[in-house]
């Protein structure tokens, strides 16, 4: 798996702390408090995980007067998450790491073409002190989440387990009104029944190919769900919705309602 990494990033691999190499050292974009609650729930940072992909999105344009999803765009959004996903993975799979906790998912548009977009997943890889296995994906391979470390140390106390971050796409193009229809509502109070059924339904698409991820993942639930929304600058009217999440199953052993520890509460400054 490591011959299909980039040279520099199986170099960096090398250096970083592991049960064979007690001199290197890890790296992570924990925060203090993270850090030392994944310490706390039994887990040692080894090291970043990256994974890197630059996409040309194809063109597709919608019907100027009709609902309906960019089956090409929505296909290219969510091949290009799983390259950048699936070579994060791959870096925390050859660093010999359990899982990836905080896991960042993010697209940026390079400037010298407008039609490229940079899909960025970076994480911190993590191995179970005491060596258990049991936290591993349904595969064998890693457990990816974007769970923060406090919001990961809670759900190992509540009895579960991260399984694997779930995600679905879709890109939709919203029809544009009629000019008589916009007339119609000047100066009015209305709900505008077309656009509510498009970003609806689009929202759904999304959230239905997240649960469906889910359920091939052998995961009980999902947990931490986001819904973004966004242009990407294409046309007018066309828009991605993303949902986003982390599939879990129950610990081997299941804790009692009243024994889960209180949860604590946490105000972020940074938003």
């Amino acid at each position: 798996m490591t011959n299909n990494l980039p040279l520099h990033a199986q170099e960096r691999l090398k250096g970083l702390r592991s049960s064979a190499h007690s001199t290197g050292v890890f790296t992570s974009d924990f925060s203090v408090n993270e850090f030392l609650l994944v310490r706390k729930a039994g887990f040692e940072p080894i090291g970043l995980c990256v994974g890197s992909c630059v996409y040309h999105v194809g063109v597709q344009y919608g019907s100027w007067n009709k609902n309906q999803e960019m089956d090409v765009l929505s296909k290219a959004m969510y091949h290009a998450r799983e390259l950048a996903m699936s070579r994060m993975r791959a870096e925390a799979a050859a660093m010999g790491a359990d899982g990836i906790v905080g896991v960042k998912l993010t697209i940026k548009r390079l400037e010298w073409d407008e039609h490229l977009l940079e899909f960025i997943a970076i994480g911190t890889g993590v191995v179970h002190g005491e060596g258990h296995k049991g936290f591993r994906a349904h595969d064998g391979g890693p457990f990816t989440s974007d769970l923060s470390g406090q919001d990961f140390w809670s759900l190992l106390h509540s009895g579960y387990r991260p399984v694997e971050m779930v995600m679905g796409s879709c890109v939709y193009h919203v029809a544009h009104r009629g000019v008589l229809a916009g007339l119609g509502t000047v100066g009015r109070n209305v709900e505008l029944e077309n656009f509510t059924a498009a970003l609806y339904e689009a929202r759904e698409i999304a959230v239905e190919r997240m649960q469906f991820e889910a359920a091939s993942a052998k995961a009980e639930g999902v947990v931490g769900v986001d819904i973004h929304e966004g242009s990407h600058g294409w046309q007018s009217h066309v828009i991605e919705f993303f949902a986003i999440g982390t599939a879990v199953l129950p610990l081997d052993q299941e804790i009692a309602p009243e024994k889960i520890a209180d949860p604590i509460m946490v105000l972020s400054v940074n938003d």
